[in-house]
């Protein structure tokens, strides 16, 4: 099978997706596939033998990770001398309508894939007005497709409410050899605490994942500011453009700033942790979360859209309902949450160890496998299209 993947985000950011592509370019070469990558500009002209064709882009003003990225004449041509069986747009913004385009212009099958939840990150970057629009724009790249994979089945229902159809689930997995509770590191947690005398003293909260205020840091930062801490220390792994501000914030509280890590370090932070503090409500499907349970850590977030279809309350971890809560409660309820599972070590083993069995469940190569058989599905279906 020959297929063409149209992204707006690729190596070397770091994020679920570009994580997500990379892993599927690496199954797909395993699995005895050709690939060919057309998106943003990555600085490398192969990853898992997949030619890659980058673009240059101008940064969204709200989202400036993201780009606006320029179509390119040689896009066209590397398509037609590829002549892929499939062509398949990851998250399309702009680059999703030459997607489109050159699927019809070609005669090609199609399918896209939603990752990033743009309409809803408007309001948290202060254009609600443009949250409707971006669901419009979305929903008509998105419809134009054979087939939408989404991540989860909360993803599923808000897009099927949004009027997205022909969606299908595309799971993701877990590296149970890299994310292991063997990695804890006690120099590590001393290095944290700032203590060389029983650093096991304390119970450490980590955040791992984009340090930007729609992933609703105010809520942990504003909870953690008021917990006992001779008895919990911050620690937050990532970058963002919300790092300087979130420092400063909580400057005068013992916390631990990381900025990105990746691979082993990575792996052994989320292991030298006792608890993994998620806040975030507009997940799609919550890699960093799944990566925590493999690390035998309990969750400790909110009931919303992508952690819900990993985290089960009271079982691998504790969830708080923000539904019909004021600001102050949210504060309050989250902050009882998180003192719950920094006092009872007991609650911590039970969920950690349930969580740990939960993520092993999840094999990238049946996710990926999902994927292909659906590809196949829409390679087969236009071909029965054809002979009719």
């Amino acid at each position: 099978m020959r297929v063409a993947i149209i992204t707006e985000n690729f190596l070397p950011k770091l994020d679920g997706v570009t994580h997500t592509l990379a892993r599927l370019l690496e199954h797909l070469q395993a699995t005895g596939h050709e690939a060919l990558l057309l998106g943003p500009e990555s600085g490398m002209e192969q990853y898992a033998g997949a030619e890659l064709v980058g673009t240059a882009g101008l940064p969204l003003p709200f989202y400036p990770e993201l780009k606006f990225n320029f179509f390119r004449p040689l896009f066209i041509r590397r398509l037609s001398e590829f002549d892929p069986d499939i062509i398949h747009i990851a998250d399309p913004v702009v680059l999703g309508m030459t997607g489109v385009t050159a699927a019809r212009f070609f005669n090609k099958p199609l399918v896209s894939s939603y990752h990033t939840n743009l309409a809803t990150y408007c309001a948290h970057f202060g254009v609600p007005l443009l949250t409707q629009p971006v669901w419009l724009y979305t929903r008509f790249i998105h419809n134009q497709c054979d087939l939408t994979f989404c991540p989860s089945p909360s993803a599923a229902r808000m897009l099927r409410a949004q009027g997205f159809e022909h969606l299908r689930i595309w799971s993701r997995g877990i590296d149970t050899d890299l994310f292991r509770p063997a990695r804890r590191s006690e120099a590590l947690r001393a290095t944290w605490l700032k203590e060389r005398a029983q650093p096991k003293n304390k119970v450490i909260l980590l955040y791992v994942g984009r340090v930007s205020w729609e992933k609703n840091l105010r809520l942990l930062a504003q909870s953690y500011r008021d917990m006992d801490h001779r008895r919990c220390h911050l620690a937050i792994v990532g970058n963002g453009p919300a790092y300087m501000e979130l420092q400063q914030e909580l400057a005068d509280v013992p916390v631990t700033f990381t900025g990105y890590l990746s691979g082993e370090p990575l792996a052994t932070a989320y292991a030298s942790a006792d608890v993994f503090a998620f806040p975030s409500t507009t997940e799609t499907f919550g890699q960093v979360v799944l990566e925590a349970m493999a690390s035998h850590l309990p969750v400790g977030g909110l009931l919303a859209d992508g952690v819900c279809d990993l985290v089960e309350h009271e079982r691998t971890g504790l969830l708080l309902n923000p539904r019909h809560l004021s600001e102050q409660e949210m504060v309050s309820g989250y902050r009882a949450l998180l003192t719950r599972l920094v006092e009872q070590q007991q609650l911590r083993h039970e969920l950690g160890n349930a969580a740990l069995i939960s993520a092993s469940r999840h094999s990238w190569f049946e996710a990926m496998e999902s994927l292909v058989q659906g590809y196949r599905e829409v390679i087969e279906n236009a071909k029965s299209l054809i002979a009719v």
